[in-house]
């Protein structure tokens, strides 16, 4: 049984958003605020809820989060609380006014997505204009001295542009690049025939990351692909080490309900952003209960539950494998990671061509 530390929680401020991106991990997407999402005091609770539990890092994320009018004074809340903050955009909306007012609520860091280094590869997801808007409001995090991180979603169509997008990050000043593999939820799932990576296409990119963040020229971070822990350790470990050499610092992979939780903007808490396993509502109890009590939670953090190749993998514990895309393709949340090229040894052969859409689902 893994011993949960609580890392981050990530916060749906609200389900509207001013984009219709092609791989949105929801269905439904509003154009303003409304009664469905949590109000303040509602989320005022939740904050001081969570204080109970740890000092996570608290991302206010959407939809996109600049569209809630109280942003500003909950994360200043969450910081008078002693939680570390940080705000998840989608970049376009991050102007001049937006910058000043986070940096005054003492937000820590501020993410927003790219998904290609040129505006064919980004607006093709996100829709036209919107790459040259978020380039032009970097200018206004960096006045205000707001470290920021470019969050982007990999898919075949833009993979070739990663080692550009490196480079991009790094003249304009980000503190990170985080590389979110693509998963079959919500809109993604629609597209997740032709876009999403084969295993061994994901294999390539993660080998290629792990070696671009050898340069420490920003951080690099791979989401939703827990197999780099498992690239990274053979890589940074390989055969032929001195005996009782240490082993590389490596965090686990798939941080699901074991480091890692999200909440909906009605109040429903989940594993992550994209596992449809609801495991209660911090509404009508308290997030410390749900958190340390709830069966959903309690499995995942079980590495003995896991199934198929996952359960029989040496590197199950450091790894995991991502439970969303099991649970998109077997419906399962234990079933093996199906964009893994790893085979333990053992087992048999596997294909390893793109992943066939299977379900799809929202909050």
């Amino acid at each position: 049984m893994l011993k949960p530390s609580l890392r981050l929680v990530f916060w749906e401020s609200t389900a509207a958003c001013n984009l219709r991106c092609l791989h949105c991990r929801r269905l439904e997407v509003r154009d303003t605020f409304t009664q469905a999402d949590m109000d303040t005091a509602a989320a005022r609770r939740m904050i001081v809820d969570i204080v109970a539990v740890g000092r996570p890092i608290l991302v206010f994320s959407g939809g996109e989060p600049l569209l809630r009018g109280d942003i500003y004074d909950l994360a200043a809340f969450a910081r008078e609380q002693g939680l570390p903050t940080a705000v998840a955009s989608n970049g376009t909306l991050l102007d001049e006014e937006a910058a000043v007012r986070l940096r005054g609520a003492g937000v820590g860091r501020v993410s927003f997505s790219l998904d290609g280094a040129s505006a064919p590869a980004h607006d093709r997801l996100r829709g036209p204009g919107n790459f040259e808007k978020t380039i032009r409001n970097v200018s206004f995090l960096k006045a205000e001295g707001l470290g920021f991180q470019i969050n982007t979603t990999v898919t075949r169509r833009n993979a070739q542009e990663l080692p550009a997008l490196h480079d991009l990050a790094v003249r304009l000043g980000a503190k990170a690049l985080h590389l979110f593999m693509l998963v079959p939820v919500g809109c993604g799932a629609q597209i997740a025939d032709g876009e999403m990576l084969s295993s061994e296409e994901t294999e390539t990119w993660l080998s290629w990351l792990h070696d671009r963040a050898s340069e420490r020229r920003l951080e690099l971070k791979a989401t939703c692909a827990p197999q780099y822990t498992r690239i990274s350790r053979q890589k940074s470990k390989r055969p032929g080490s001195p005996p009782g050499s240490p082993e590389p610092p490596v965090s686990r992979g798939c941080l699901a309900g074991v480091g890692v939780c999200f909440v909906s903007h009605r109040g429903d808490v989940f594993p992550c952003g994209y596992l449809p396993l609801r495991a209660g509502n911090v509404r009508t109890q308290p997030f410390r209960e749900i958190w340390e009590s709830s069966p959903v939670f309690q499995k995942l953090r079980d590495p003995e539950f896991l199934e198929g190749k996952c359960g029989a993998c040496s590197f199950k514990v450091l790894c995991g494998g991502c439970r969303a895309r099991a649970y998109y393709q077997h419906g399962s949340e234990l079933g093996e990671e199906p964009t893994c090229a790893h085979v333990p040894p053992a087992r048999a052969p596997r294909t390893n061509g793109p992943v066939p859409r299977r379900r799809s689902s929202s909050k």
